[in-house]
């Protein structure tokens, strides 16, 4: 799964449908293409971490743009499973 550069409020919604539409398997996702990241999209993906783990099913985010990696920092957020 790619995401988008924009990752606003206005983009949370879509954001978690597309993670509903792969939920009960394995996914990887790619977020270098991340240019903005705001918090309602960062709670999805919280989410999304913490519904895979429940489902013990891998999900990885790879190749994290500079933007996606500082404000996860940034926040405290933490994708890795169990975290």
């Amino acid at each position: 799964m790619d995401l988008p550069p924009v990752l606003d409020g206005k983009a949370a919604a879509k954001l978690r449908e597309g993670f509903m539409k792969h939920r009960g398997k394995a996914l990887k996702v790619d977020a270098s293409a991340v240019q903005v990241l705001g918090g309602q999209c960062v709670q999805v993906l919280l989410t999304a971490r913490n519904a895979w783990a429940a489902d013990g099913k891998p999900l990885v985010f790879e190749h994290r743009s500079e933007t996606f990696a500082e404000t996860l920092e940034l926040l405290g957020a933490n994708l890795e499973p169990g975290k």
